[in-house]
């Protein structure tokens, strides 16, 4: 380290300049993170062969685990959606309910398919399920696709094995179980405030929506399965990562030591936990027609692309925080953060609302806050059950305020034929009340824990 070295300097002009090559520069947030950890690193004194020997520990030593389960999680999801169980799980929900429960049925729907399927993909499928209601109804499609956003991204952001929950317990240290379990609590209240009763207030106003045209249009693009299979036992195979995950998680509070509690830590890790849901996914959808085979193996390849995305970015992420920690800015960092008087929940929900809405991208603000926190965390000594509810805290303020730089916000304005000032009433608004009423029960139970 050099003499004059400020720390706090290099912590905040890492931001600044990783912001500016993103927002400025249009340059991938992977080869944004890289390059900032090098400068970071340099800038702070750090020899040049030394910084890249961080930079290599870093990613290296966060791939180690997030790969992997990235990876499954992304072929679990594409079975299910390639195999028809999205389409079947939608079945089950809508095709015999009540007019008044529709919005809530079609929040929870979006709820469950977001576990293990992305955001983009389980849009795409439902939106015509979306607009076939709202015919049949008579009633604005905005008013019903509302609720069903507000469940795909509260399951995105809150509830593993999405990536974005994954990479930032892994990068925080904290225990999966705990993670999903915290994000479960607080999903539900948040998925119910942003999406029917959100949907109430939408239902009075005069937005500009889609068109039963557009319904058709929207319906053109759906790939039909040709058969549905049991919807109760899709449910069963989307739960069965978050109950052994979660099981192995509580299992030593009733459970002595043995090969019991041994068995159940064994099944209930991420890696073994999606491996058994991939298999599960497989045998539930095994047929002996040639068309389904080659779509589901079709379909695993092709959820490997953005799941190599998310895998880059996050090892980038974990890069960068690596040199915080080895530079000592991140120490420097934390200790004024808490010197202000925040905690880790606060200062991660903070961080990543800011780079949220700065840049658009929710996955970046969620691998910059979590690379940020991670020094906060250690700096504060916390429990375990506080971690777990910091990484939830991050991954709502990275839900928040989608607005005109982010890609989502441009998706649901397309398969809504939503013109922008619409989209802002409804989704923007939607998606903050996301993060906000997710933050709002994460405070409430880092009060009770």
């Amino acid at each position: 380290m050099t003499e004059g070295f400020d720390p706090l300097l290099v912590a905040s002009g890492s931001v600044a300049m990783l912001l500016t090559l993103v927002l400025y520069f249009r340059m991938s947030a992977f080869l944004a993170l890289l390059l900032t950890s090098l400068v970071a690193a340099i800038a702070a004194g750090m020899p040049a062969t030394q910084a890249i020997e961080t930079i290599r520990n870093g990613m290296g030593g966060t791939l180690g685990f997030i790969a992997i389960v990235v990876g499954l999680g992304s072929i679990f999801g594409a079975l299910l959606q390639a195999g028809g169980g999205v389409e079947a799980m939608a079945d089950l929900f809508v095709s015999r309910a009540r007019t008044g429960l529709v919005p809530w049925i079609l929040g929870l729907l979006g709820l469950i398919v977001a576990i293990p399927v992305f955001f983009d993909v389980a849009l795409i499928i439902l939106a015509p399920i979306v607009f076939g209601l709202a015919k049949r109804l008579g009633v604005a499609a905005v008013t019903l696709a509302i609720p069903l956003l507000a469940g795909l991204a509260t399951a995105h952001a809150f509830v593993p094995p999405t990536p974005g929950p994954i990479a930032v317990a892994d990068l925080l240290g904290a225990d999966i179980g705990l993670v999903a379990l915290y994000g479960a609590l607080a999903g539900a209240p948040a998925m119910l405030v942003a999406g029917p009763l959100w949907a109430k207030f939408l239902h009075k106003m005069d937005l500009k929506a889609g068109t039963m045209r557009s319904a058709q249009e929207t319906n053109a693009q759906q790939n039909a399965v040709g058969f549905l299979p049991n919807p109760a036992l899709i449910l069963l195979v989307i739960a069965l990562p978050l109950i052994l995950i979660i099981g192995s998680t509580i299992s030593p509070y009733f459970l002595s030591d043995g090969p019991a509690t041994d068995f159940l830590q064994f099944i209930g890790h991420p890696f073994s936990a999606l491996l058994l849901s991939c298999g599960a996914a497989y045998l539930l959808f095994r047929s002996d027609d040639p068309e389904l085979k080659l779509r589901l193996r079709n379909a695993c390849e092709r959820a490997l692309e953005p799941a190599g995305a998310i895998i880059l970015v996050t090892g980038a992420g974990g890069a960068f925080k690596q040199v915080l920690i080895d530079t000592g800015a991140g120490n420097t960092l934390a200790e004024n953060i808490l010197g202000f008087g925040f905690t880790p929940l606060v200062a991660g929900f903070l961080l990543a609302l800011l780079v949220r809405v700065a840049q658009g991208s929710a996955t970046v603000a969620m691998i910059t806050a979590a690379g940020l926190t991670a020094p906060i965390v250690g700096a504060a000594n916390v429990s375990q059950g506080s971690i777990a509810l910091t990484v939830i805290a991050i991954a709502a303020g990275a839900t928040a305020a989608s607005h005109v730089n982010d890609s989502g916000f441009w998706l649901v304005s397309r398969y809504f034929h939503l013109d922008t000032a619409s989209t802002l009433k409804s989704w923007t608004v939607a998606s903050t009340l996301v993060g906000f009423a997710g933050f709002a029960v994460i405070l409430l139970l880092s009060a009770i824990i």
